[in-house]
C-alpha cells in the first residue's frame, strides 16, 4: 500500500497497537532487495509487527508483489532521494526527501517506535542525533552492538559514535549497556567492565579511574566487575564491555578481521591435501556448529543508544538473513519499552553528584566528537 502523505488519524488509531518500524528501503549495499527480503523473513517472527517503508514505490512495490508475508504488513512512503555511502554527514542533512531522512522523521513524529537502516552510518549518527535529540539524562549517544564470546554473547558499547569520552560519558554508557543486555540478551542482572590497558586498579587514565569509581557507588555496583582488558571481550569474563568510541571501533574492526583470518586459514588447512579434506569430512558436524555460532549475520544491527527513539544500524553488505536479525533487535527494544527502562536506570542516579562527573568542554574533546566510523 503506497501513501504518500503519511497514515491517516484512522490508520493510526488502527495501529495503535501493533508495533511500528520506519525502513530506509534504499540504505545499504544491495537495497532495496536484501531489504525488503529481510522484512519478508522478521514479519514471520514479529506477526504484530508494521512496516513503514521509504525509498522509490516502483521498485519496492515490485518486490512486495513477490513476497510472502508482508501483504497489510507495509505501507510504502515514496521519497525522491537517497544518501550514498561516501556522501559525507553535513552534505546528507541537506537531503530532506531522503529514505533515510524521512524515515528518521517519522520516528521523531510519532508515526513510528524505531528506524532501522543499512545506510550510510556517519550520516545516520548525524540525523538521527539531531532529528530525533538525545534523551534527556544523556549527555551523548552510544553505538553497541553484540558479539560473540567463549561464555556466550556480549555487548559493546561505544562503537564509533563518540572518538573521546569523559567519566560521565563512560557511566551512562554503562547504564545504557546494562538496560540493553537484560532487554535484548534477557540477561537479568548482567556483569559491566570498563575495557582498559590492565585489569589493575591502578591502571589506565584518570577518566578511567573516575568512572570506575563512579560505577563502585552506584546501583551498578553489585554488576560492575572493574577493569577488563582486549582479550576478556571474547573471552566472555563480563558480558557487558564499556569504553569510548575510537577505542571501541578499534576493538570491532580488529576482532571482525580475526574471525576472517580464522575461517580463511581453516579453509586453508582442510584442503592442502588429500588426508586434509576426510579430516574435514570428519569434523564437519562441529565445523557447523562453529561457523553458525560465528555467523556474522547472527551480530548484524548495531544501536544507537540515548535518543528519543530506536534506532538500529544494519551492515550494509548483509543479506536478507542478516537484515532481518538486525529487524529482531529493534523489534525487541520497541516491545520492550527499552527507552522507558533507560529513563528508569538513569532516575536511579538523581541526586549522586558523585557518580556523574562534569561533562568535559568543547575544547577538551575537540571540535567533532560525533564519530562519522563505518
Amino acid at each position: 500500500m503506497i501513501d504518500p502523505q503519511g497514515p491517516s488519524a484512522t490508520e493510526s488509531q488502527a495501529r495503535s497497537s501493533a508495533p511500528v518500524l520506519a525502513v530506509d528501503a534504499m540504505g545499504g549495499d544491495h537495497a532495496p532487495d536484501v531489504v525488503i527480503a529481510g522484512l519478508d523473513i522478521a514479519a514471520e517472527r514479529h506477526p504484530k509487527a508494521v512496516f513503514q517503508v521509504f525509498g522509490d514505490p516502483a521498485r519496492i512495490d515490485a518486490l512486495l508483489r513477490q513476497t510472502k508475508r508482508l501483504k497489510d504488513r507495509v505501507v510504502v512512503r515514496p521519497t525522491t532521494e537517497t544518501i550514498p555511502d561516501d556522501m559525507k554527514p553535513t552534505a546528507a542533512l541537506r537531503l530532506r526527501d531522503a529514505s533515510m531522512r524521512r524515515a528518521i522523521d517519522a520516528v521523531a513524529a510519532g508515526e513510528a517506535a524505531g528506524v532501522i537502516s543499512a545506510g550510510n552510518t556517519g550520516a545516520l549518527l548525524a540525523l538521527a542525533k539531531i532529528v530525533l535529540k538525545t534523551m534527556s539524562g544523556i549527555d551523548r549517544p552510544a553505538m553497541a552492538a553484540i558479539g560473540p564470546s567463549a561464555r556466550g554473547d556480549v555487548v559493546m558499547l561505544d562503537l564509533g559514535a563518540n572518538m573521546v569520552c569523559d567519566a560521565r560519558n563512560l557511566v551512562e554508557f554503562a547504564v545504557m549497556g546494562d538496560m540493553f543486555a537484560r532487554t535484548v540478551l534477557g540477561l537479568p542482572s548482567p556483569t559491566l567492565g570498563l575495557l582498559n590497558v590492565g585489569s589493575e586498579e591502578m591502571k589506565g587514565d584518570e577518566i578511567l579511574k573516575r568512572a570506575a569509581e563512579a560505577l563502585r557507588a552506584s546501583p551498578l555496583s553489585p554488576q560492575f566487575q572493574g577493569f577488563v582488558e582486549g582479550h576478556d571481550i571474547a573471552g566472555g569474563t563480563v558480558d557487558v564491555v564499556v569504553t569510548d568510541g575510537f577505542t571501541g571501533n578499534v576493538a570491532l574492526k580488529t576482532g571482525e578481521g580475526a574471525l576472517r583470518l580464522v575461517g580463511d586459514l581453516l579453509k586453508r588447512v582442510f584442503s592442502a591435501s588429500i588426508a586434509a579434506k576426510l579430516a574435514y569430512l570428519l569434523a564437519r558436524p562441529g565445523l557447523n556448529r562453529l561457523r553458525e555460532w560465528l555467523d556474522p549475520r547472527r551480530y548484524n544491527g548495531a544501536v544507537l543508544l540515548g535518543l528519543n527513539g530506536v534506532v538500529v544500524k544494519s551492515h550494509g553488505g548483509t543479506d536478507a538473513q542478516g537484515f532481518a536479525h538486525a529487524v529482531d533487535v529493534a523489534m525487541d527494544m520497541i516491545v520492550n519499552r527499552f527507552n522507558e527502562r533507560i529513563k528508569d536506570g538513569l532516575s536511579q542516579y538523581a541526586g549522586r553528584a558523585a557518580l556523574v562527573a562534569e561533562p568535559a568542554t568543547e575544547a577538551a574533546l575537540g571540535a567533532n566528537p560525533v564519530a562519522t566510523a563505518g
